[in-house]
């Protein structure tokens, strides 16, 4: 029988200049009492323009640093403080683990959740998913909920104040999402979703890469120079909007797979865009694609700063080739999406062609 095809988003999207302050505005229709996941630096760049927001309105607001990572012990604890408070709505003010605590915290405990993210560096913030790990640190578990965020609210000044290694990271992370959709679409594999793939899901993968080839390095400059430019917004929505609903319904391929091969590494420093990005040309080269398409996406790369050389990602000898290739290959991978199943040597060629040509 067929994959029925299937379409999932956040109910709702905003993004602008000084967002945050009418905040209250587009989400007071959710509840009345609310818990704040909040980073260091969401907390400290937020906190008062969303206070601002709310103004006069009689509603219970609690804010809590969480610990910095996506614990077990992490999400339990904000699960008493939503028992204790009848909380009504949870917010993720940050980046990636802020936002999978703020995510797993809302699902167990049956509430609604909106995101905020404070750097673009991963389309985490629109996806059903988040990644959960142990409290020393270690993988514990994917988290597949059964619906995207209530809410997503992106503040474009808070974005253009950030480092802008965290934007050239999330083009990276969205520069995957067209390439790996196709993929996917070609072999009939299914969504992150467990879905057919839609073709308004691959409009919007198609609208990522187009996005980020005519904006991306407009977009960085304005963030090197703090200013809010149409071409930021249009990043920005590429990254976070574009790739997560994408990915979501478009699935993934070799991309991810080799940056999931890098972490089997330990101890690497690469950024998760930034190893797509690569990994993205390793798909390409893998796909055995025209000179041309490899070119421009591989100029892209380049006229932004994402690695076209594996030493760019800190990989230096062939045993680290070899384990990379091995680890992306194992069983369940998203790389086994790929027309005609990939073998390890088959991605370790693929993966020197690519750095072969980065050179």
């Amino acid at each position: 029988m067929a994959r029925l095809r299937l379409m999932r988003a956040p109910l709702k999207y905003v993004q602008g200049n000084g967002a945050l302050k009418e905040f209250y505005e587009y989400f007071r229709d959710l509840g009345k009492n609310w818990l704040f996941i909040c980073s260091r630096s969401g907390h400290r760049t937020c906190h008062d323009k969303l206070e601002e927001s709310f103004g006069t309105s009689d509603t219970h607001r609690h804010y809590e640093v969480f610990g910095g990572i996506s614990s077990v012990g992490e999400i339990e604890k904000f699960r008493k403080m939503v028992r204790a408070e009848n909380i009504d709505v949870v917010v993720g003010v940050g980046g990636g683990s802020a936002i999978d605590t703020a995510k797993a915290t809302a699902y167990h405990e049956g509430k609604r959740v909106v995101i905020i993210p404070t750097v673009v560096a991963t389309d985490a913030p629109c996806t059903g998913l988040s990644v959960i790990y142990n409290d020393d640190g270690s993988f514990n578990s994917y988290l597949f909920y059964p619906n995207n965020p209530d809410g997503v609210l992106v503040d474009s000044w808070i974005i253009a104040h950030a480092p802008v290694k965290f934007l050239v990271a999330g083009m990276g992370d969205a520069l995957g999402t067209y390439f790996e959709a196709r993929a996917c679409y070609r072999t009939d594999a299914p969504s992150l979703e467990n879905g057919g793939i839609t073709r308004s899901a691959m409009a919007l993968c198609e609208l990522c890469y187009e996005n980020l080839r005519n904006y991306g390095a407009q977009a960085k400059m304005s963030v090197e120079k703090q200013v809010v430019t149409p071409a930021l917004d249009a990043i920005i929505e590429t990254n976070v909007y574009l790739s997560g609903v994408g990915a979501d319904n478009g699935g993934l391929a070799c991309a991810h797979s080799f940056y999931n091969g890098i972490t089997s590494l330990g101890g690497h420093s690469a950024p998760h865009g930034n190893c797509v990005a690569f990994g993205t040309l390793v798909q390409l080269v893998l796909e055995g694609v025209e000179e041309d398409e490899f070119r421009d996406v591989q100029g892209f790369c380049k006229e932004v700063g994402l690695p076209t050389t594996l030493e760019e990602l800190g990989i230096t000898t062939d045993e680290q080739i070899r384990q990379i290739a091995k680890a992306a290959c194992v069983p369940g991978e998203s790389i086994h999406n790929m027309v005609a199943d990939v073998t390890e040597d088959q991605l370790y060629a693929a993966i020197v062609q690519a750095d072969a040509l980065g050179k």
